[in-house]
C-alpha cells in the first residue's frame, strides 16, 4: 500500500512540476471527477434516506434558516481559497497547483480551508434537505476520507515540492480546524 501511495505523491508531483500543457489538460479531467464524487454522495444520501423512510428531523421553514449559515460562509470560504490560488496562477486541482506556497489569507488559520469550506456546504445542503445520512454519515465520512487523502497524499507531496518551507507552515497550522488564538 505504502509503495501504491508513494506512486500517487509521484505523479502528481511530476504532473504538477511538469508542463503547463499537461497540467491544464488534466485539470477540468480530475476537477469534473471530484465535483461528481460529491455530488454522487449528496444524491445517494438523498436516495438513502428515501430508501430507509428515514424522517425529516427538521421542519422545513426552519431548515433554511439553520442551512443559510454554513452555505453562505462554506460558499464564500470555498471562493475565497480558490481566488487565492487562482491569483497565485495555480487552481485548487493538487496537479495544477500554485508555484508558490500559499499561506495567508485563510490558510494562515488552516491546511485546508478550501475543504472546510465544501465540509460546511455539504452540511449545509443536508440541513436544507433535511438529509439525516448526507449530515450525519456520508459528510463525517468524506471528512475522514478528505483527511486521509490530504495527510498521506497531498501533504508527502506538498513537502516533497516546497520542502523546509511546507513542513514549517505544516508545524504552526492545523489541518482542517483553526486554532483560535
Amino acid at each position: 500500500m505504502k509503495a501504491f501511495r508513494e506512486q500517487i505523491v509521484n505523479f502528481i508531483y511530476k504532473v504538477a512540476t511538469g508542463t503547463k500543457r499537461f497540467r491544464l489538460l488534466l485539470t477540468p479531467l480530475l476537477g469534473s471527477i471530484f465535483f461528481c464524487m460529491v455530488l454522487l454522495l449528496i444524491v445517494t444520501s438523498f436516495y438513502l434516506d428515501r430508501y430507509f423512510g428515514l424522517p425529516e428531523f427538521i421542519s422545513k421553514p426552519f431548515s433554511i434558516a439553520v442551512s443559510l449559515p454554513f452555505l453562505i460562509v462554506g460558499t464564500i470560504l470555498w471562493l475565497w481559497c480558490a481566488g487565492k490560488f487562482f491569483k497565485t496562477k495555480g487552481t485548487p486541482v493538487p496537479i495544477n497547483p500554485p508555484p508558490k506556497l500559499v499561506t495567508d489569507g485563510p490558510y494562515t488559520y488552516s491546511r485546508n480551508p478550501m475543504m472546510t469550506g465544501l465540509f460546511m456546504v455539504m452540511t449545509g445542503i443536508g440541513i436544507l434537505f433535511c438529509s439525516i445520512t448526507l449530515i450525519f454519515i456520508m459528510t463525517p465520512l468524506f471528512v475522514f476520507m478528505s483527511i486521509l487523502e490530504f495527510k498521506y497524499i497531498e501533504e508527502p507531496e506538498l513537502e516533497k515540492r516546497f520542502g523546509k518551507e511546507y513542513r514549517e507552515y505544516k508545524g504552526r497550522t492545523p489541518i482542517i480546524i483553526p486554532k483560535i488564538r
